[in-house]
């Protein structure tokens, strides 16, 4: 697990985070220990109004246990960890309190403990608990048998710089296939009597014609990628010239990069503006499938429970009627059959409690899975948006700059002179 603990003030403030339902799917008060309120936030209070009575500011311990996410970690785990932190700590019989949280298909835990000792009135010192907490994180990693994360195998990659990035990569297009382009070009021409017809035939298929260079004559796609035309269309540079006439008359390189740059702009702005639109409706949708979801697991917990303490009070008056009444029961207790049923009950009980805790660990996990499926499908959704508005940016900053090179009136002629 990673830990990560702070000395703190603000009980008021913490309980609230704590506590806080709208950032998180569900959020569980599993225990508090030391305090007379049955509230988060009373103990709070509770800890402050003991704290008033020393010069300590900062009289709280809070910390979070992180699992990995993709961990199936049960209560018992978490409250192990609980212990042992605050054994090593020196918070042991300390005031305590622990909130689960759960968001987007992840459970971790936190605790929070009092550091004022109440005989002594004055706060318990926690020297050098950060080394103490990475410590005991990568011990926690190592009895689970998790894998350890880069940041406690060495500590220098705990630079952000060094986190691994490769997530955040945007999808490149795919390369054009050389014989796709030549099909197009050769197809352009022989269809095409005059040069009319080859400059409508090849900008039907995205290509525009244009005065080389080096070369007479040329076109041009969308992205600026130049193609000699007799290579491309198979023909000799002699016929090219008698089809196509002057070279004089067709717009130059930088002239036609100019002009495609203009006339792609209305086609950015219309494709920029449907995928915010999509973006929106996405997200509108993201939102009522996970409330949709976090509403049905709240629903399902609480099932649980109420049948779990109904299931209880069932098996308690079961329990309680193996007690005899009377004088039979003053008998069974001379002769010591009322301890033997006594434990035998205490037994069951503990066993149905840790029955009630497994099932409930086994609701929560397959929650957890759930959640995680849906967050992992909502990422991939809205990471294809932003593939495809990442790329539509890249065009209009590279479109926006043959603009800007826009050029001069005499470049500018059109591509074909009718």
């Amino acid at each position: 697990m990673i830990l990560n603990g702070n000395q703190r003030g603000g009980g008021l403030k913490l309980a609230a985070h704590l506590t806080n339902m709208v950032e998180n799917d569900h959020v569980e008060l599993h225990e508090l220990r030391g305090f007379s309120s049955e509230t988060l936030r009373g103990a709070m209070q509770e800890a402050d109004a003991i704290a008033k009575g020393t010069q300590c500011k900062q009289f709280l311990f809070s910390l979070s246990l992180s699992p990995p996410e993709t961990e199936q970690v049960p209560v018992a785990a978490f409250e192990a960890a609980v212990a042992d932190i605050e054994k090593r700590l020196g918070l042991s019989d300390q005031p305590r309190a622990i909130v689960f949280h759960e968001k987007n298909g992840r459970r971790h835990a936190h605790a929070v403990w009092s550091r004022i000792d109440v005989q002594k009135m004055k706060a318990i010192n926690l020297p050098f608990y950060h080394n103490r907490l990475t410590e005991l994180s990568k011990d926690l990693f190592l009895h689970h048998g998790w894998r350890l994360p880069k940041g406690l195998r060495n500590r220098e990659n705990r630079n952000p710089t060094n986190f691994d990035l490769s997530e955040w990569q945007q999808a490149k297009r795919a390369g054009k296939d050389a014989r796709a382009i030549k099909r197009v070009f050769q197809e352009a021409w022989q269809t095409s009597d005059n040069a009319a017809a080859f400059a409508h035939a090849l900008e039907e298929k995205g290509y525009f014609l244009a005065r080389g260079d080096r070369r007479g004559y040329v076109a041009l796609d969308a992205q600026g990628e130049v193609y000699a035309v007799p290579k491309w269309a198979g023909v000799k540079t002699k016929d090219v010239r008698e089809k196509l006439g002057n070279p004089k008359a067709y717009r130059s390189v930088e002239g036609t990069k100019s002009w495609i740059a203009e006339q792609i702009q209305p086609a950015l702005s219309k494709w920029e503006a449907e995928l915010a639109n999509r973006k929106q409706a996405l997200t509108r949708q993201q939102a009522r499938e996970k409330a949709k979801l976090k509403e049905q697991h709240q629903t399902e917990r609480k099932e649980i429970r109420e049948r779990q303490n109904l299931r209880c009070k069932t098996d308690a008056k079961q329990r309680h009627a193996r007690f005899r009444r009377g004088l039979s029961g003053l008998w069974d207790r001379l002769r010591g059959e009322h301890k033997r049923v006594r434990q035998q009950n205490e037994r069951e009980a503990w066993q149905a409690h840790l029955r009630d805790r497994r099932q409930t660990d086994d609701l929560v996990f397959r929650h957890l899975e759930e959640r995680r499926m849906m967050k992992h499908q909502h990422m991939k959704e809205r990471s294809l948006l932003d593939d495809q508005r990442s790329e539509l940016t890249k065009d209009r900053d590279r479109f926006d700059d043959l603009r800007s090179n826009r050029a001069t009136p005499s470049q500018g002629r059109p591509t074909l002179e009718r």
